[in-house]
């Protein structure tokens, strides 16, 4: 008879190639997934795993009796499932990947409700910048943007529409642009990644393309939330969504305002991804829940609507950007 937690030990290895990074994943100690490992292998009497360099690789033995390994478990996995279904209640472990944009903004706060709903389920959320892209994971992924190479369902959640944002008193400085070509002026400040090949600006009401290649940037960020405080600090201008700039606004009123707010950016999804195939009650609750909880701010579609035209007493941050603006000392 095999031990699940040591198979679930090789298969892991055998699909990372590293026991470091398997350790981590599985929250366990190296010296405990090594013994685990190395009990495996001597109940089957064959050495699994080789060492090559700094990576672990499988034995002749080792790709053999991997194909059996994942039955195994895929059949425990399944048992388990099975036993769950039987209780009405939604329950069991949950893991649930994120955007570093979406996690404090948004989820965290829907995770922490849907766990108010299910006191049974336990819940893992992960941030980075890195989305899950293989079948085998059995994690709920919810990102900013489209998601290319994925092995996984996907389905978009809601468009996020854009625009150029700064601090007032950045633009009382250098001034407020009266269209895209007067951007080549000013200090641009980037997220990395998101204007390398430029940026192309349309005219919401005329419909017509400005293509803007930003100035080299002298600050660049990897996450939202630095990006946003390197704008509301009044280092230059740069491209935001609108959702994360309200947001910010109404936590800080005053702090960024758009500019050319005439002139949209592409807008960029919201992805979520999950396994195909069977999925316990706790995973397809989780998503029903996700879907009925999106911000009203989340669009159905990338193409921005027509607005009527803004009063002074409107309270949505690209209407006041202009108004603010040219009335600061």
């Amino acid at each position: 008879m095999y031990d699940l937690d040591e198979l679930l030990a090789f298969d892991h290895v055998m699909r990372s190639g590293s026991l470091t990074r398997s350790a981590r994943a599985l929250d366990l100690a190296k010296s405990t997934l090594s013994r685990r490992i190395a009990h495996l292998e001597r109940k089957l009497g064959q050495p699994l795993l080789r060492r090559q360099s700094n990576r672990l690789l499988p034995t002749e033995a080792g790709h053999a009796f991997h194909v059996y390994c994942r039955q195994i478990l895929e059949l425990a996995e399944q048992g388990r499932q099975a036993l769950e279904e039987l209780n009405e209640e939604v329950s069991g472990e949950l893991h649930v990947v994120a955007h570093n944009a979406l996690a404090r903004s948004w989820l965290s706060a829907r995770l922490t409700a849907f766990m108010e709903d299910h006191p049974e389920v336990r819940l893992t959320l992960r941030s980075g910048t890195t989305p899950t892209l293989t079948a085998d994971s059995q994690a709920v992924t919810v990102w900013l943007g489209e998601v290319r190479g994925s092995e996984l369902r996907q389905e978009v959640l809601g468009w996020l529409h854009r625009g150029l944002y700064g601090h007032p008193d950045y633009f009382s400085r250098r001034g407020l642009p009266q269209h895209p070509r007067e951007l080549i002026r000013h200090t641009w400040i980037d997220l990395l990644g998101e204007t390398e090949q430029g940026l192309t600006l349309t005219h919401r009401e005329q419909g017509s393309e400005f293509h803007f290649r930003p100035p080299e940037s002298r600050f660049r960020v990897d996450q939202q939330m630095l990006h946003g405080d390197a704008l509301a600090s009044g280092h230059g201008l740069g491209l935001m969504s609108d959702w994360l700039a309200q947001a910010r606004e109404r936590a800080h009123p005053g702090s960024l305002v758009r500019c050319l707010p005439e002139w949209d950016a592409p807008a960029v999804p919201v992805t979520l991804l999950y396994p195909y195939g069977f999925r316990p009650r706790r995973l397809s609750a989780l998503l029903a829940f996700l879907r009925q909880s999106l911000p009203n701010a989340w669009q159905p579609s990338p193409t921005p609507q027509l607005e009527p035209t803004s009063v002074a007493g409107s309270e949505g941050v690209a209407s006041r950007a202009t108004q603010r603006c040219l009335s600061s000392p």
